[in-house]
């Protein structure tokens, strides 16, 4: 038996399921790939919103650091746009993404969740550090925002309740 084979609303928790095969845990993302129709001028769009450090690039692929992750641009965008397929991307100035993304006539809304979509189609909400369970260590979290960034209460609640933080 598998954990595929236990059926939905099993009385079987995840480590019942999990001891009946071996299986690796999912601790993160390294990266998310987005199909754009140009490197260069995908490059150029992202930039007029985003602070980022290029890892690399070739004509047909580019990659942008997110810290200890990365985003993948690859040219030759095949699908129509994505409607409810997105991605979160954490910032850690989401007012300041929303304000250049108006400022550049990108159709945002003026306050609340920030999602936008590029032009090649692409879905992205923009989510604040502060916010999420999403966690750097301090050393990368350091590098990236100097001055420094708090979890909310709401956040460190989160976490608390999953046994990975101390809560608020």
């Amino acid at each position: 038996m598998t954990a595929w084979d236990i059926p939905t609303g099993s009385l079987l928790d995840a480590t019942k399921a999990a001891s009946l095969c071996s299986m690796a845990r999912a601790i993160g993302i390294n990266h998310v790939a987005l199909e754009v129709g140009d490197i260069d001028e995908a490059l150029a769009w992202y930039s007029r919103f985003l602070d980022f450090e290029l890892r690399g690039k070739r004509p047909t692929m580019a990659w942008i650091d997110l810290g200890d992750q990365f985003i993948a641009l690859s040219a030759g965008r095949r699908e129509g746009p994505d409607d409810d397929r997105h991605f979160g991307l954490v910032v850690d100035d989401k007012p300041a993404v929303r304000a250049a993304l108006l400022d550049a006539g990108v159709d945002v809304a003026p306050s609340g969740g920030l999602r936008f979509h590029d032009p090649w189609g692409n879905l992205i909400e923009i989510v604040d550090y502060r916010d999420v369970q999403f966690t750097k260590v301090p050393e990368v979290l350091s590098a990236l925002a100097p001055e420094g960034l708090e979890k909310s209460d709401a956040a460190l609640a989160e976490l608390a309740r999953k046994g990975l933080g101390g809560g608020p």
